[in-house]
């Protein structure tokens, strides 16, 4: 098998090097002659999918049958490692993972190419792109990342998996994320291509619009399934932490949003299109600085593979990218001329425009927060990190920017709106996110009674510090998200009407018509109601309280209404880990209202422990407990939080998916008014009559 993998890697390698040469000659020569190798450089591309597919097997089968002369499955599995983890060994380090990159890489690459007939030319320059950037990774595995090396010494078992990996979520999280950085790949390619060739129309939008919201979606997912990964199996209570490897996902993301909102300008009013060639170069190279990240071991984190040296293919690869954007850009800069300019700011363009700014701000602000640490050890020679305040205090605001546009965009028409038309849609959704503003003032939620006294300018400077996160998304976000709830709501209600009497039914069925004949439209407003729900789920860490004491079997702990009364300490001990557990009834005012078994598990292959969070969930809050460990007494230390709306966190994660899901259906057919048959004949008998009188006689 290590055999058959080395070889399938270097026969790919040929393959897309092949496809790379051989494109660019056919679309220099434009000749019958170049026509017959341009569809040989095609075919060679679709060969390529199949070549890395079989280093993949090759790969995953080593794995499955514990083929410990190779040093990743040594170094990432073990005997008694369940099935399901070893094949996800594949993508577990630094090897495979770039290995099953080259293989997401070409499979799209694969469907890009079989679809080659929605436009041939610009398809044979998209696929000479991809090809391209298969080079790059086919070369990395191939020479510097080869996951085939063989052991000196063949070991009777192997290291194992990393612990915090062996998680249902684990097998998932990692191909979603990988399959949204690597499908931002296509579009890049596209845009590419486009601006090669100076590609008539806006043609390429329409053809990369789906490619772009695939990948989008196959990001958000991955970046929501590692934020539900680190609150269950992390321990320390949440799911964001401004992680550099966390901040590598989110950049792309960011820059994405903004495409995909932006693109509109250019489909309806042919603007931005310097803005949106940039905005899709820049989001491919923020996979690829993500990578670089990643797997350079410049910057500490939980989610990075271990130091290498592979971070300089990276930097060449960013540099080689941007000197080729930058060279086509200023070549056929004159092809991307706007149609039309900004009339009013009070228009759907100018929230576009503003909705841009705010996420490339954001973006911005990521990223250097991020690259910070890096950039003082350069320049100072010793690290300064910044931390948690400096995310949030920045991008708390953007945020609630941006969704206080999400409920106003709808609002607004193209060119310019008048205010006789704001203020009709708009009384509706600003009332009643007033009365949830004030209802949360009447339940407590008052920052400004906690306002410090100032005895100097430095310590008003230090003002905003009394500004949580928490406060700020509570008195603002809850009502900036029923304002966009409402303004959803009401336009799908607004169409409804319009469709019900023709279509003869309810509200609700002329909804869900009114949703299948637009589902770009209408399905933006459904993931626009999911980042409204999102928000709420943030919103409730104003209310978040823990607790930390030792427990032993009798004793009670008190964290908010719940009491929770140690039963029981277990241990068990099997093939792969030793784990301590504690059972712990739970009471709620008095009342059991169940039981939690929290627990700690130390994994005999690496000695590394985990922890397996208990949570009691609902849609009010969750009640989240951890097995903390032993004190010197060997009693165990339970650790609880109260969690106040989580639940709406991953439910608009849902509602998000579902609205990109039906934003990427086809729309249906329009609705047709049905005329009675003796109607429609009289309306026909009357037509050839008129037809038939002699000029004049109607005067």
């Amino acid at each position: 098998m290590p055999l058959l993998g080395s070889f399938c890697l270097l026969f790919s390698l040929a393959l897309a090097l092949y496809c790379f040469v051989a494109g660019i000659i056919s679309l220099v020569r434009r000749s019958p002659a170049s026509a017959r190798l341009g569809e040989t450089a095609r075919r060679a591309g679709l060969a390529s999918f199949i070549a890395v597919s079989g280093s993949a097997f090759a790969l995953v089968w080593a794995a499955l049958n514990n083929d410990f002369s190779l040093a990743y499955i040594h170094a990432h599995t073990n005997r008694a490692l369940p099935i399901a983890y070893k094949i996800s060994a594949l993508w577990s380090g630094q090897e495979g993972s770039l290995l099953f990159w080259a293989w997401l890489l070409a499979g799209y690459g694969f469907v890009l190419r079989w679809r080659h007939k929605v436009d041939q030319r610009l398809t044979a320059f998209s696929s000479v792109v991809l090809a391209g950037i298969q080079i790059f990774f086919l070369m990395l595995v191939n020479f510097s990342a080869n996951p085939f090396g063989i052991m000196d010494r063949v070991a009777a078992d192997g290291n194992g998996l990393n612990p915090l990996l062996q998680y249902p979520e684990m097998v998932i999280h990692p191909p979603m994320l990988y399959l949204g950085y690597v499908g931002l790949s296509v579009p890049f390619a596209f845009a590419l291509g486009a601006l090669i060739m100076k590609y008539p129309g806006e043609k390429w939008i329409h053809i990369t619009r789906r490619w772009t919201m695939v990948a989008w979606l196959f990001l958000t997912c991955g970046i929501f399934l590692g934020a539900h990964w680190a609150y269950s199996v992390l321990g320390w209570g949440g799911y964001w932490a401004w992680d550099p490897v966390e901040n590598a996902s989110l950049l792309p993301w960011l820059s994405g949003t903004a495409f995909l909102h932006s693109v509109m300008m250019q489909e309806k009013r042919g603007m931005m299109k310097v803005w949106n060639i940039w905005l899709i170069f820049i989001t491919f190279l923020l996979t690829i600085m993500g990578d670089f990240l990643t797997r350079s071991g410049i910057v500490a984190s939980v989610h990075a593979f271990a130091r290498s040296d592979i971070g300089a293919w990276f930097l060449v690869m960013m540099s080689v990218t941007l000197a080729v954007c930058v060279f086509f850009f200023v070549k056929n800069r004159d092809h991307l001329k706007s149609e039309n300019s900004l009339e009013s700011l009070v228009s759907r363009e100018s929230s576009f425009m503003w909705n841009n700014v705010l996420l490339l701000a954001a973006c911005f602000f990521v990223l250097w927060g991020t690259l910070f640490p890096v950039l003082t050890e350069w320049v100072k020679g010793h690290k300064i990190t910044v931390g948690l305040p400096f995310f949030n205090y920045i991008n708390v605001p953007i945020g609630l920017a941006l969704l206080l546009l999400t409920g106003i965009g709808p609002l607004l028409a193209w060119r310019r709106t008048s205010w006789s038309s704001i203020r009709k849609n708009f009384s509706i959704p600003a009332g009643l996110s007033l009365l949830a503003f004030i209802a949360l003032i009447a339940f407590g939620v008052r920052p400004w009674a906690e306002t410090p006294h100032f005895s100097s300018v430095s310590e008003f400077l230090h003002f905003t510090q009394w500004l949580s996160f928490a406060n700020s998304c509570a008195l603002i976000a809850i009502p900036l998200a029923t304002l966009v709830a409402t303004t959803i709501l009401l336009e799908f209600i607004r169409g409804g009407r319009v469709l019900q009497p023709k279509l003869e039914t309810n509200v609700f069925g002329a909804m869900l018509h009114l949703t299948h004949r637009n589902t770009r439209r209408y399905g933006g407003y459904i993931a626009h109601l999911g980042v409204a729900l999102i928000f709420i789920g943030l919103a409730g860490s104003a209310w978040d309280k823990e607790n930390e004491q030792p427990l032993r079997v009798g004793e009670k702990m008190q964290i908010g209404q719940y009491t929770l009364v140690s039963q029981d300490e277990t241990q068990d001990d099997n093939s792969n880990y030793t784990s301590f557990a504690a059972a712990l009834e739970v009471q709620k005012n008095g009342k059991k209202i169940g039981n939690l078994y929290p627990e700690i598990r130390i994994f005999k292959a690496s000695q590394q422990p985990d922890h397996m969070v208990a949570i009691r969930s609902n849609f009010k809050e969750d009640l989240y407990v951890i097995y903390a460990g032993r004190d010197e007494g060997e009693v165990p230390v339970i650790k609880a939080f109260i969690k106040p709306l989580v639940s709406w966190l991953w439910i608009g994660v849902i509602v998000v998916i579902l609205g990109t899901g039906v934003a990427l259906l086809p729309n249906a057919a329009p609705l047709k008014s049905t005329v009675p048959v003796p109607a429609a004949v009289a309306a026909q008998a009357s037509a050839f009559e008129k037809q038939m009188e002699p000029v004049g006689a109607s005067k």
